[in-house]
This record gives C-alpha cells, sequence and structure tokens, in this order.
C-alpha cells in the first residue's frame, strides 16, 4: 500500500528551506521533516524537500506495510505513515498501538495515537495536535 494523503505530513512537519532545531532536544532538520542526512546550515530548494520528503515517506510506508499484519482502510494506512514518519520505526514497533491494531482491535489502536503527545515527558501542543488528527484520520 502506499500513502494517498501526505498533506498531514506536510501541515505538521512544515516547510523549512534551511536547517533548524524543532525543539531543543530535537536533531537537525529540514525540509518537511527531513532528519537522515541533515546538517547545521544547509539549505535547500522546496523542489528537494519534496523529493526528500517522498524518499522519506517510503520507508516510513514500507515499516507499516511490514509490521501490521491486519487489513488496513487507505485512511488508516495514512495516518500511520504520518505517525511512522514522526516517531521511527523502532517505536512504532513496539508500541502498544501495534500490538492493539494487529489484535484487531483497531478502536483501541486508535485511542492509543494521544498516548504520543511527549517529548522527554513533556506535553507538546503540536504533538498533541497531529495525534488527534492522525486519530480521527485513521477513524475515517
Amino acid at each position: 500500500m502506499k500513502i494517498k494523503n501526505i498533506s498531514l505530513i506536510k501541515k505538521h512537519e512544515g516547510l523549512r528551506l534551511e536547517a533548524y532545531l524543532p525543539t531543543p532536544n530535537d536533531v537537525w532538520t529540514i525540509g518537511y521533516g527531513h532528519t537522515h542526512t541533515t546538517k547545521q546550515g544547509q539549505k535547500i530548494t522546496e523542489a528537494q524537500a519534496d523529493a526528500l520528503l517522498r524518499k522519506d515517506i517510503t520507508w516510513a510506508e514500507k515499516a507499516v506495510n511490514n509490521l501490521v499484519v491486519v487489513p488496513l482502510t487507505q485512511n488508516q494506512f495514512d495516518a500511520l505513515v504520518s505517525f511512522v514518519f514522526n516517531v521511527g520505526e523502532g517505536a512504532f514497533g513496539t508500541s502498544t498501538l501495534l500490538r492493539l491494531l494487529n489484535s484487531k482491535d483497531y478502536e483501541g489502536a486508535a485511542n492509543q495515537f494521544l498516548r504520543w503527545n511527549k517529548q522527554k515527558g513533556k506535553i507538546l501542543n503540536g504533538l498533541t495536535k497531529r495525534r488527534e488528527e492522525e486519530r480521527n484520520l485513521f477513524l475515517s
């Protein structure tokens, strides 16, 4: 399965053409949340940001396709790709969200999105909004 709706990722990641630190405890980020090859002081174009996002989404799609063993709707898949893109494959792979989903508890899995709104123990409003939107998309 491939993601159809990347607007949620674009909205919450935001477009930044110069490398930045999203939060004090974060890693260097550029474009729409690209971190893997980002260096302090780096600059890119919007076209490069789109290309990086398409590449980054590919690994998140692959993670969802490999880890989820139950059928998904397109909206459920898109919500999960947004989530994995943000929290990473490792965190998703060991999450209660995935465990509940793979046991066919779709509602329980949906409610787990809301628990992923903290960084280093601190609730972040941006993550709270993103998780609510991912949950709503998952349930739609």
